[in-house]
């Protein structure tokens, strides 16, 4: 398959439509949902999910049980059998079907000119505005059965769950309406038995407030079954006797919306989104509270037939029909990364003043840089103090300038301490640093500029030796500013260096997140406006670990220009650390969020001539290289990392959290994967 096919990269398209329904005529009734199934399929979907009894209409009462009407829904059906030969999507129907001798209420499995199966509705309403039960059977005992429909013998049964073999992960379960209303509904079952797209085939009239409670059981059903969840209710055309219609048709994954359509419509419409295999088989993978479910129901595989098809998806490039975070870490949406940022600086709050209540401490000794994580570390440690009623001046704040500081990150550095009223002082390192790579022999020593990683790292060590002596000194401890896309990369001095502190309160936040918590501390006012000053300008500061001078007229030394953008270098990390994806995969997904700058949302406040593009040349070497320092690198600094609070959903590196891995590992397999399913070159 092309690079660019999302069923290349295990996402499948899929549609919950609702149609303009003809009360009691089915002819028409096949017409519209055939028409509406061609446009699904000219978008690529590989399923269509269509109302509760569309075929015949939901709303006419005893018109169910006349013969002509029964008899026009065989017609109906076998029409769009024979409509669906030339079409991708299997088409779930809503059909009044005759078994035995009575009526029930079914969906009906179409793909591809074939009738796959028909699983009859379980729970019969029969109150307030409903009375099925004066038509329907319940589908309940008739597992194992079989109907002849459109001269063919097929499954007949709520035990019925369909598998793509040519699609790894897609597997479809049907249940209708009211089952899902349930405090254990069928697609229970049928999750824990592996389904993986649950499908709701509805009616439900509409009444105010309604719409939310179906959105509340659909999308806490797909996050309780790790689930795909799909909701199509009956719209337009049914007959408003005494009711009336609102045709919400709805898609979520996990837990999360993916996609919606506007509620009373005047036509046919659908909602259409990508949902990630790949995700929910990892996320059953990882949690393994479901298979524990499982086994306690005592659900087992043999208990649902498995009806087999090949989908045959197309593979060429359809885009990708899912809202897909730049910054998986930064919510776009305002109210959400607001509340995100509350959320994750009051946890560093809470995380450090409980150290410093069980330990007995009341001093904090923290290195300043003038840069974004020593610079957030601060105000997390000034609030901690107000928290627990510690005077700020028991906050020791050192500025250590090196051989490349500059005079404007320290003048930043000093302007914030004076400006928090905490406890401060220039500690110049260069002296020590000079005699020590001169006790060493290093070419600098002897005045040559000679600036290789052991240059770099005197400089680093040499602070963080500075800073727990002083916290000795003191009866203090060192609090960390090393952030997680800095732990992930290895981009930090091991042992007495950056690494290590007592406590670190900049561990579980990656460096994408980090600027919107400074700009949410300033827009909410947490310090006065000559704190908020200084931190503006402290946001505007190149990234740079400052530790090699720069010549005349040469830019300062950038971090990023070395180990990568960390919006690339962030993206991985979160799909990695998450989910575990391959790397094929997170580089489609990185091409699809990176590509265009003007495609999808930005969170809000982010620089305007920050606002970049990259192609997958640059997305494949700045992963290359995230790879090979992330599993290959970077491991033994994460093993013996100090504590510090978990932030984020998207995990943590810390060998007593989310991540435990050897420290001689190697990213051959990584490197491998990369090589042989991302393109070189720009299109793939």
């Amino acid at each position: 398959m092309s690079f660019r096919s999302l069923y290349a990269h295990g996402f499948a398209r899929v549609a919950a439509c609702t149609i303009v329904s003809s009360a009691a005529n089915p002819a028409a009734n096949a017409r519209a949902i055939l028409a509406e199934a061609q446009s699904v399929h000219a978008e690529g979907a590989v399923l269509a999910v269509f109302p509760e009894l569309c075929v015949s209409g939901y709303a006419i009462d005893d018109l169910l049980m006349q013969d002509v009407v029964l008899d026009a829904v065989h017609l109906a059906l076998a029409e769009i059998a024979e409509g669906s030969r030339d079409l991708l999507p299997i088409l779930l129907v809503g059909a009044p079907l005759r078994f035995g001798e009575r009526l029930f209420n079914t969906a009906v499995v179409i793909h591809r000119g074939r009738i796959l199966g028909v699983v009859p509705k379980i729970h019969i309403p029969n109150y307030r505005e409903f009375y099925e039960k004066r038509h329907f059977a319940s589908g309940a005992g008739t597992e194992g059965g079989n109907i002849r429909l459109n001269g063919a013998e097929v499954p007949f049964g709520p035990d019925l769950i369909f598998e793509a073999e040519d699609l790894p992960g897609f597997v479809l379960h049907v249940e209708i309406c009211e089952d899902v209303w349930v405090p254990s509904p069928p697609s229970g079952a049928a999750a824990l038995a592996g389904a993986t797209i649950l499908a709701n085939l509805s009616a439900s009239n509409i009444t105010i407030g309604k719409a939310d409670s179906r959105t509340l059981l659909s999308q806490s059903q797909s996050a309780r079954c790790q689930a795909a969840y799909l909701y199509a209710a009956a719209g337009v055309g049914e007959s408003t006797t005494d009711l009336a219609w609102d045709g919400q048709v709805s898609i979520f994954e996990n837990g999360v919306t993916l996609a919606e359509s506007p509620r009373f419509p005047l036509g046919p419409q659908s909602a259409i989104a990508d949902i990630d295999l790949d995700l929910l088989r990892q996320e059953r993978l990882r949690n393994g509270s479901l298979d524990d479910n499982r086994r306690y129901h005592d659900v087992q595989a043999g208990d649902f037939r498995r009806v087999t098809l090949a989908l045959e998806p197309p593979d060429g490039d359809l885009g990708l029909k899912r809202k897909l975070a730049r910054f998986p870490f930064v919510p776009a949406d305002p109210a959400r990364l607001s509340q995100d940022c509350y959320e994750g600086y009051n946890i560093q709050i809470s995380g450090l003043a409980q150290r410093l209540r069980g330990i007995g401490v009341r001093k904090m000794v923290i290195g300043v840089s003038g840069g974004l994580d020593s610079t957030h570390a601060l105000i997390v440690a000034a609030r901690a103090a107000d928290l627990l009623e510690i005077p700020r001046a028991n906050i020791l704040g050192f500025t250590m300038p090196g051989f490349a500081t500059s005079d404007y990150t320290k003048t930043n550095a000093i302007a914030l301490m004076e400006a928090l009223g905490i406890t401060w002082k220039e500690l110049d390192i260069r002296p020590a640093a000079t005699q020590m790579l001169g006790d060493m022999g290093h070419p600098f020593g002897r005045g040559e500029p000679v600036y290789d990683v052991t240059f770099e790292n005197v400089q680093a060590g040499l602070r963080t030796d500075y800073l727990f002596r002083l916290a000795n000194h003191n009866d203090a401890i060192v609090i960390g500013t090393g952030d997680l896309s800095e732990l992930a990369l290895g981009w930090c001095t091991y042992g007495v260096g950056d690494q290590m502190s007592h406590y670190n309160v900049n561990g579980g936040i990656p460096k994408t997140l980090i600027q919107h918590l400074i700009r949410w501390v300033i827009s909410t006012g947490q310090f006065d406006a000559a704190v908020g000053d200084t931190l503006t300008a402290i946001l505007a500061t190149e990234i740079s670990p400052e530790l090699v001078p720069a010549s005349e007229g040469e830019a300062p030394q950038s971090t990023e220009a070395k180990i990568g953008p960390y919006a690339l270098q962030d993206f991985t990390l979160f799909h990695v650390l998450r989910y575990g994806f391959r790397p094929s995969k997170i580089a489609y997904l990185a091409l699809m969020a990176w590509e265009d700058a003007a495609r999808g949302e930005w969170p809000p406040g982010f620089p305007e001539e920050k606002r970049l593009a990259y192609d997958l040349p640059q997305i494949r070497h700045w992963m290359t290289v995230f790879l090979r320092r992330f599993f290959a690198f970077s491991q033994f600094k994460r093993s013996a990392m100090p504590n510090g609070p978990k932030v984020s959903g998207g995990g943590s590196l810390s060998p007593r959290g989310d991540w435990r891995a050897p420290s001689d590992g190697n990213a051959a397999a990584w490197i491998e994967e990369l090589e042989r399913n991302v393109p070189s070159g720009e299109e793939g």
